[in-house]
């Protein structure tokens, strides 16, 4: 999902009214990057523990995913704000991480 966050904030910056775009869709850019890279390290674990993930459906207040583990299901609801607050989370993280990444390059080259 964080992800998903990063591609419409690209979106937005690039189609919205910002006079100096590039430092933005760097750092964004380079956030999605790094989460797609975890993405595919996550889903090759996964894969190796035969484990899925399918996204059922989603009204106002809960998600609802089936999770199948070796064979076995289980179903689990999750509240709607408590993954906009891990998402949240996560994005804070990766901007730390392209920034550690940044500032690095930055005094590599001065």
């Amino acid at each position: 999902m964080a992800i998903v966050v990063l591609e419409k904030d690209i979106t937005h910056i690039e189609n919205g009214a910002f006079k100096i775009k590039e430092p933005y869709l760097k750092l964004l850019r380079h956030m999605e990057q790094i989460a797609k890279n975890e993405r595919r390290r996550l889903r090759e674990k996964m894969r190796k523990g035969k484990m899925d993930v399918v996204y059922i459906q989603k009204n106002d207040t809960f998600s609802t995913y089936l999770f199948i583990v070796r064979g076995y299901e289980e179903e689990r609801r999750y509240f709607n704000p408590a993954v906009r607050k891990k998402v949240e989370n996560i994005y804070q993280e990766l901007m730390i991480e392209a920034l550690k990444g940044h500032a690095q390059f930055l005094s590599e080259a001065y």
